[in-house]
């Protein structure tokens, strides 16, 4: 955990207070970006005893960004490139041979990743039921890693984690849990037991769109250096803009997350009511499969929500062409809201054909009802 980490501030002020550098006189507020690859040397000095490299020693706009992360989830933070990097680096506990478990429903990417691990590995690959509390517990005994997404994208099932992460300390597995649609506001999966958590910095943390960043946070020191070693021979290093454009988000993340989380629950329960909307997937929601347990281990339901509509794809397609304020665009968790079709993207062709994952942004939650409902109608007129 970062030294400076201070357990009983709340979060609204450790993402403003954190990883700002040292407190002198004459320094800036906040860490600049340092547009850096190499640096001086000391006389006699070598490389790894210093900052000499900016692939393999992190910049400071990096640890900036590292110090705010460890201290939201209770750990130390590595960055990467991407969030797909961050995973790929919790992965690589897969030894030849070994095993690996993901939930049924998650990320594409992810999936994608296990299955292309599990192939050049040849490891065996198990895709298990987010509510099958049973067997990622079983799983924890006997398998190499053991990936939870909670709440998953984008059909948002919750997992048992405080069940999961408290089994035997003396399992076999890594456990790693995917907390990018949770963030660190609403749940801190390393304080429940598990051993990794990874957030693709590109979603919430960064909160604007305009960046590709990933980070796993762990407590156990062999843990944080085996993720800071695959970073640096896998080339995962993150760039000195995209740490310095995170860092600068993640100031206004718990502003953000709370406007963006009461849109998102209004937003559900109205779209739960309106008549061409066969389901909606919200743990909020007093209908959804995972709402008591979602009410008793998150702080909040989130700011993603799902929904199908009465029809077909086409309908889906023409109720996306429409709209005007929220924006027909993949990723989440930015101040503006966007929707897509999932059915549509490579690899998720298994859902249902007229499945719409709104992320639920920053602007007036009467103008964003007012729009779904015109598309709506528009739709299925």
């Amino acid at each position: 955990m970062d030294p400076d980490a201070t357990t009983s501030e709340h979060p609204a002020t450790t993402a403003i207070q954190s990883g700002r550098g040292a407190a002198l006189p004459g320094r800036p507020l906040s860490v600049a970006p340092g547009l850096a690859s190499s640096f001086r040397l000391g006389n006699g000095e070598v490389p790894g005893e210093a900052r000499s490299y900016a692939r393999g020693d992190a910049t400071e706009g990096c640890e900036a960004l590292e110090s705010v992360i460890g201290q939201l989830e209770g750990g130390t933070a590595v960055a990467f490139a991407s969030g797909m990097a961050a995973i790929a680096a919790a992965m690589d506990h897969v030894r030849p041979g070994g095993r690996l478990v993901v939930p049924d429903t998650c990320y594409q990417g992810t999936s994608a990743l296990a299955e292309h691990v599990a192939r050049t590995r040849g490891a065996q690959l198990t895709h298990l039921e987010p509510s099958d509390t049973a067997g990622w517990l079983a799983a924890l005994r006997t398998d190499d890693v053991v990936l939870l997404e909670s709440p998953t994208n984008p059909l948002l099932r919750v997992a048992d984690l405080p069940a999961i992460c408290a089994a035997d300390p003396t399992r076999r597995a890594v456990l790693v849990v995917d907390s990018t649609l949770a963030t660190p506001l609403n749940q801190q999966p390393l304080g429940l037991g598990a051993d990794v958590v990874v957030h693709s910095a590109t979603k919430a943390i960064g909160g604007h769109a305009d960046l590709v960043l990933g980070v796993a946070v762990a407590r156990q020191p062999e843990l944080i250096g085996a993720l800071r070693t695959h970073r640096t021979l896998h080339g995962a290093v993150p760039g000195a803009m995209e740490t310095f454009l995170a860092t600068r988000g993640v100031r206004t993340l718990p502003l953000r997350h709370e406007r963006a989380q009461a849109n998102a629950s209004t937003l559900a329960a109205r779209l739960e009511q309106h008549p061409v909307v066969t389901v909606v997937h919200y743990p909020g929601l007093a209908s959804h499969p995972d709402h008591a347990l979602a009410d008793a281990s998150l702080a909040g339901f989130g700011s993603v929500l799902s929904f199908e509509l009465d029809g077909d794809a086409a309908t889906a397609d023409r109720f996306c062409a429409t709209l005007r304020r929220i924006v027909h665009a993949t990723s989440l968790g930015g101040v503006e809201s966007t929707l897509e079709r999932r059915a549509a993207v490579p690899g998720q062709e298994h859902l249902p054909p007229t499945l719409l994952r709104l992320a639920v942004g920053c602007e007036h939650v009467e103008d964003l009802w007012a729009d779904l409902t015109s598309a709506l109608a528009a739709a299925t007129a």
